[in-house]
């Protein structure tokens, strides 16, 4: 696999126009924008929320109260930020409060298991993140605040400073976070393709 392949640029994402249009029109007492506007995001929200979430049970019902939430505070939203920022923010809010409701319980769950829910959720044809190199478990040797900035910025897309104002710190932080987690997984891209092959087992 070309080393050319690691780099993975971010851009903004050619839906933002659309569906913060529809936010605005389902604001309005539109029921198809409401509709259009919840199917354009729903993965968008689930993969996030798997990416922020340490239970794979969870997910979609954080997923589900994200999107209720961000219908019943449609009256505040004024087109000021992408309508797939502001619902993010939204989505980063209901894990927050999940795991405050939950702070007290004990773990029922692994390591493993919220590795499999980001590799469900992960996208398809990532430029260096394919050949059965799993990006799930790239991701989750990455620190906490690295891991976001990079989920935010180069596979969901988001702006640099609309992800700043969901993580709540600079733009400056964000993209140094970007840079660093983008050079850690080079690195364990680059660890894993030099790996030798493991040798076969023959049955005895």
């Amino acid at each position: 696999m070309p080393r050319e392949g690691h780099q993975v640029i971010a851009t903004r994402h050619p839906m933002d126009d659309s569906t913060t249009a529809w936010a605005l029109a389902a604001r309005a007492g539109d029921t198809e924008a409401v509709e259009h506007f919840v199917r354009a995001l729903h993965r968008d929200v689930l993969r996030y929320v798997a990416h922020l979430c340490a239970d794979p049970q969870a997910v979609d019902d954080l997923a589900q109260d994200t999107f209720l939430r961000a219908l019943g505070s449609l009256h505040r939203f004024e087109g000021r930020s992408s309508a797939r920022a502001w619902l993010l923010s939204i989505a980063r809010r209901a894990v927050i409060d999940s795991y405050r409701y939950s702070a007290a319980r004990p773990r029922l769950h692994d390591a493993t298991d919220w590795q499999l829910a980001v590799e469900r959720a992960q996208p398809c044809g990532l430029p260096g993140f394919d050949d059965g190199i799993a990006l799930a478990d790239l991701l989750a040797a990455l620190p906490d605040e690295r891991r976001e900035a990079f989920v935010l910025t180069q596979l969901l897309g988001l702006p640099y400073e609309e992800a700043a104002a969901l993580a709540g710190c600079p733009v400056g932080t964000v993209r140094s976070r970007v840079s660093r987690a983008r050079a850690t997984l080079i690195e364990l891209l680059t660890a894993a393709e030099e790996q030798p092959p493991r040798p076969a087992v023959l049955a005895a």
